[in-house]
């Protein structure tokens, strides 16, 4: 078993609330749990408007499988339609 681990930091430049980054990192959260079927929450900097951190998680029986997906992942978000700056991505995979 595999549990893979991929924590996402974002810059949100033109966002001016908290209620507004909420909206766009439901969008994402959402998409990304029905396109990979991957769990997702946000981790850090909850009270910062233009900043957020999003942690994902994926537990697969395969380890190529799970770096691939968790990729794909990061490049989804970095790459998609959402007004946000992919800052940083650091992936781990943990072998049980």
């Amino acid at each position: 078993m595999n549990i893979g681990v991929c924590r996402i930091r974002l810059r949100l430049p033109r966002n001016s609330s908290l209620k507004g980054k909420r909206q766009v990192l439901k969008s994402i959260a959402s998409q990304l749990k029905n396109r990979f079927n991957v769990s997702v929450a946000e981790v850090d900097d909850n009270d910062l408007w233009q900043a957020a951190t999003l942690g994902v998680c994926l537990v697969s029986n395969n380890r190529r499988f799970t770096d691939e997906v968790l990729g794909k992942v990061a490049g989804f978000v970095g790459n998609g339609r959402f007004d946000v700056e992919l800052l940083d991505c650091q992936t781990e995979i943990i072998n049980f």
